[in-house]
């Protein structure tokens, strides 16, 4: 897999928050977790809330959160880089639930034909077992159906553009490549994915394969372990079978612009 890109964030002042960088941790009872990736190649936008721009120039290759926001529905809205006002919303606007205790990511990403979209997926902070973490591949790139590949082996398969799937596995190191479906040729890696334990890694291909735009970002969710913590790890079985895939909610767009509905936490980066 390609190198990440580190995130970089075009925010107004009350985003400065942002800069204390640290991974996510699983949401507390009261309280909803949201993180944002920006996806779409070549796309600058303004993000609004309730009317008021609130995130200004985001830019691509940006993820942000996790925010920890009050649970209930927001109002969002998406326009062009430095519009007026939020009248002629791109996307938008519309009303997004999050739920107390839930953990989610919003993502802005090309669609299979190379259309701006977004997917809003629910991230599963059930607890991993002893010595176990968790890795989630998510497909947001403008890409046919991919299968992931470890040892030369499909391991997940069929994935389609806005959908995940996830294996928990012996912490190590898995060394990973994505491949159209049915062939064996990487249009990403071979590269080593680090499996740690009591954490779920989220892999997503995103950008484009007709643009050889493609690149991945990471995301980490701590705080999952089973007692007892510490176990010993070892290396990554190649023929683990892949786990139930966890539940994908298509969104629209706004989703993006829940990143600024109450002020930044932290700034979750992007890693190779």
């Amino acid at each position: 897999m390609s190198t990440t890109r580190r995130a970089g964030i075009g925010a107004t002042a009350g985003l400065a928050l942002l800069a204390l960088a640290a991974p996510a941790s699983a949401a507390t009872d009261d309280a909803a977790q949201l993180s944002v990736l920006h996806g779409v190649p070549d796309l600058t936008v303004d993000v609004w809330v309730n009317g008021e721009r609130t995130l200004d120039d985001f830019e691509p290759a940006s993820l942000a959160g996790p925010l920890e926001l009050p649970a209930g529905t927001y109002s969002v809205a998406i326009t062009a880089a430095d519009a007026e006002d939020d009248s002629e919303p791109v996307l938008g606007p519309l009303d997004l639930p999050l739920e107390a205790g839930g953990n989610y990511t919003a993502v802005a990403h090309l669609d299979a034909d190379g259309a701006p979209t977004a997917s809003f997926f629910t991230n599963d902070i059930s607890e991993t077992a002893a010595g176990e973490g968790r890795l989630t591949v998510r497909h947001t790139a403008a890409a046919p159906e991919v299968d992931v590949l470890a040892g030369g082996e499909a391991v997940i398969s069929g994935l389609a553009n806005g959908a995940e799937d996830s294996l928990d596995l012996p912490a190590g190191t898995v060394s990973a490549s994505v491949a159209a479906a049915g062939t064996t040729d990487p249009v990403i890696g071979p590269a080593d994915v680090p499996v740690e334990e009591g954490t779920s890694t989220i892999v997503y291909a995103w950008g484009s394969l007709e643009d050889d735009t493609l690149d991945i970002a990471t995301q980490t969710i701590t705080g999952l372990h089973s007692a007892p913590d510490g176990v010993p790890t070892g290396l990554v079985p190649v023929d683990e079978p892949p786990a139930v895939p966890g539940a994908v909610l298509a969104a629209g767009l706004g989703a993006l612009l829940l990143a600024a509905a109450v002020g930044a936490r932290r700034l979750v980066s992007t890693r190779a």
